[in-house]
């Protein structure tokens, strides 16, 4: 700048000088002002970079959920509430997605009721699930209790999408892919299935997703691949594709997905279901997830992946689903309508459901993980009904913990619907002869199976140790000795115990009750017993 600036000879000079400062102040104001623009608007640095370089994403994850409302006096589970959380996830993570791992059509009491002339069969269900926005399900061995014809239109109703890579039709012309049909057009149910992750509108990856049954319900419009070989065949089919990341949707026993995890140790979570009860098992890189049955508990996984370093974080979260959790109204309204149709067609079956026929003092236990392992004092009761259903004319009684579906505790006043809640299955109890030897090796094979729905619950019938011979009337069971044993018409079907069938020659003679009669279902024989029973 010329010196001369700062002279003082006449006024033209200082008013120019005030004037050529006040512009040199004016460029530096601006010079600061683009200076803090160019600041926030130059390239990030480093720790910018690396941090815009990840994308996160969620899957909540439900399984064998049976019922649309509330357990428990309302204290947990209900599908309203899982809604709201997915509701509530979503407006921060966008990318947030809800999967079902099997188990959903069936059972339940709102299945059995006729609407318009036809068994619900899931359709409720398959209602919540599409108001509730689920966005992709496999099958679980439950999904098969209902018929063909029953079990494609569900599937037709479904707005979410199904996958699986084992699980197929089995026609005339042999196994080929189950379909959905939407306007007109059959859509085969895929192998594996992709997540599309997106940021600003583009994919920024794709979750690849692979998902395999459990081959326990077989039916003849079914058929079963080996789980095993499909998952790696399924798990390839997605390398190929260049997924990003691949995850398992499954619905097998724990055994099963560990070997799933112990073959393809670059899947770094199964999802899966089956078990009943929550967990979270390691398996080398693998990790194996459940949730709790009907939505007590449900599984918020997070996930963090990095674009440029192809790393992935994984979050597994256990989020209880209690009274605590809000109802999501559009979700809430579909339960609602269907629990009205509930209450109106249960009187079809019960002249009086809501009566009080018991005083479930203290509660009694209708927990999965109890009845699949121990003698309860809801098997008791239930067993007792069973011996009642034939003025107790038995020997012995036994019946699987399986038939339990309620997964609750009965506390308080306890009604005849808690009864159809308890076994929604129904089905007769039969009056079996049977060999003692055969008898005694049913009575074992139960033992054994602590842990699972083929544990027996048993009524006039018990041992002290193992090593110990089984009691009937305070006496050794005798080989050659015929007894008359109280059973449920789906045990003699050889489903939970390979070996009890008609056919074994063990098997003496077989009575199947009348519908009439009070053994022609299980659900009435144990509410006449409880109330006869003059316990309230």
């Amino acid at each position: 700048m010329n010196m001369k600036l700062k002279s003082k000879s006449n006024g033209t000079l200082e008013r120019g000088k005030r004037g050529v400062l006040s512009n040199i102040f004016s460029l530096y104001i601006l010079f600061s002002i683009l200076s803090l623009l160019t600041f926030s608007c130059k390239p990030p640095s480093s720790t910018t970079k690396a941090k815009d370089t990840k994308i996160t994403f969620k899957i909540v994850q439900m399984n064998d959920v049976y019922e649309i409302a509330p357990l428990g006096g309302g204290k947990y589970g209900g599908l309203a509430r899982v809604a709201h959380v997915v509701d509530s996830i979503k407006i921060k993570t966008p990318n947030t997605f809800l999967v079902m791992a099997g188990d959903f059509l069936n059972p339940s009491l709102l299945g059995t009721v006729k609407v318009d002339g036809e068994r619900l069969q899931g359709k409720h269900m398959i209602d919540v699930m599409n108001a509730m926005g689920v966005d992709l399900a496999t099958f679980g061995n439950h999904e098969f209790d209902i018929d063909e014809t029953d079990f494609q239109k569900r599937l037709n109703e479904s707005k979410f999408d199904w996958t699986s890579a084992n699980v197929f039709q089995q026609t005339e012309a042999g196994p080929t892919s189950f379909h959905v049909i939407k306007n007109g057009d059959s859509l085969r149910i895929p192998d594996t299935f992709t997540f599309q992750i997106k940021k600003a509108d583009t994919t920024a990856l794709e979750v690849g997703i692979f998902s395999v049954s459990i081959d326990s319900n077989p039916k003849d419009y079914v058929y079963y691949s080996d789980y095993l070989l499909e998952a790696q065949t399924a798990f390839t089919t997605l390398k190929v594709k260049k997924s990003d990341v691949i995850l398992g949707l499954t619905h097998l026993s724990l055994s099963q997905d560990i070997e799933v995890a112990k073959t393809l140790e670059e899947v770094p979570l199964l999802m899966g279901g089956h078990e009943h009860n929550n967990m979270l098992v390691p398996v080398e890189n693998t990790t194996i997830a459940k949730a709790d049955a009907n939505a007590k508990t449900v599984f918020v996984h997070t996930f963090v992946y990095d674009l440029k370093t192809k790393k992935l974080t994984i979050s597994p979260e256990l989020f209880p689903i209690t009274d605590a959790v809000a109802s999501a109204p559009k979700v809430q309204a579909v339960v609602d309508k269907w629990n009205a149709i509930l209450d109106e067609k249960i009187k079809e079956v019960i002249a009086n459901p809501n009566e009080v026929i018991y005083d479930a003092t203290p509660p009694l236990d209708g927990t999965d993980a109890a009845n699949r392992s121990k003698q309860t004092n809801l098997g008791h009761i239930i067993t007792r009904g069973m011996a009642y259903a034939y003025e107790d004319e038995v020997d012995l009684v036994f019946v699987n913990g399986g038939s339990f579906r309620l997964d609750d505790m009965l506390q308080g006043n306890i009604t005849s619907l808690d009864m159809f809640r308890v076994l929604p299955f129904g089905g007769s109890v039969l009056k079996v002869k049977l060999k003692g030897s055969l008898l005694t090796k049913v009575l074992d094979y139960g033992e054994t199976q602590a842990g699972t729905g083929a544990y027996l619950h048993r009524y006039l019938v018990d041992r002290g140790p193992t090593s110990t011979p089984w009691l009937v009337n305070g006496k050794p069971i005798e080989d050659k000795k015929i007894y008359t044993v109280a059973t449920s018409d789906f045990l003699l079907k050889g489903f939970d115990i390979p070996f009890l069938t008609p056919e074994n020659e063990g098997v003496v003679e077989v009575y199947e009750p009348s519908e009439t009669q009070l053994a022609g279902d299980i659900r009435k024989a144990v509410i006449v017993s409880l109330k006869e029973s003059n316990k309230f």
